[in-house]
C-alpha cells in the first residue's frame, strides 16, 4: 500500500497488476450488475444506470448487514480510466485502471481515514484479475 496525491487529495493507494486489456478491465468496474462480482463487501446493486457516468446514484447492499446505502458517482473520466464515488454522502474510494505493457493495473484509491478498508480493496482487485485475465 502507498500513498499517492490523486485528483481528489492524498490517498492510500492499493493496486494489482492484470494481464488483461485496460477496456476490459474498465468495463467490468463500470458496470454496475457486475459490482458484487469484484466488490466483496457488496451483495446488490440498484442504480439508476447499469453502466455509470457521473451523477449515477442508486444503492448498494453490504455483505454481512444486510442494510442498503445510497451512492452517487461524482466523477467519471473515461480517458483516464478513473471514477469516485461517495457512498452515504461521504467521499469514498476512487477506481482506475493504469495501461501498463502487456496489461493494466487496476488501483483502488482510499481516503486516508478509511485505511481499514485496504484488505477489501485488495480482495476486489484479486477478484477483477480472476474476472479479466485469460
Amino acid at each position: 500500500m502507498d500513498l499517492e496525491r490523486t485528483p481528489d487529495g492524498r490517498r492510500w493507494v492499493v493496486g494489482r497488476d492484470i494481464d488483461a486489456d485496460p477496456e476490459a478491465v474498465w468495463a467490468v468496474l463500470c458496470d454496475t450488475a457486475r459490482w458484487p462480482e469484484w466488490g466483496v463487501s457488496i451483495t446488490d446493486v440498484e442504480a439508476s444506470e447499469r453502466h455509470i457516468r457521473m451523477g449515477t446514484t442508486g444503492r448498494v447492499r453490504i455483505r454481512g448487514v444486510g442494510a442498503w446505502i445510497p451512492f452517487e458517482v461524482t466523477t467519471v473520466d473515461d480517458e483516464r480510466r478513473r471514477w469516485t464515488w461517495d457512498v452515504a454522502r461521504i467521499p469514498a474510494t476512487g477506481h482506475r485502471v493504469d495501461e501498463r505493457a502487456g496489461g493494466c493495473r487496476v488501483v483502488f484509491e482510499i481516503p486516508l481515514a478509511a485505511v481499514g478498508y485496504a484488505p477489501v480493496c485488495r480482495a476486489a482487485c484479486r477478484s477483477i484479475a480472476a474476472l479479466t485475465e485469460q
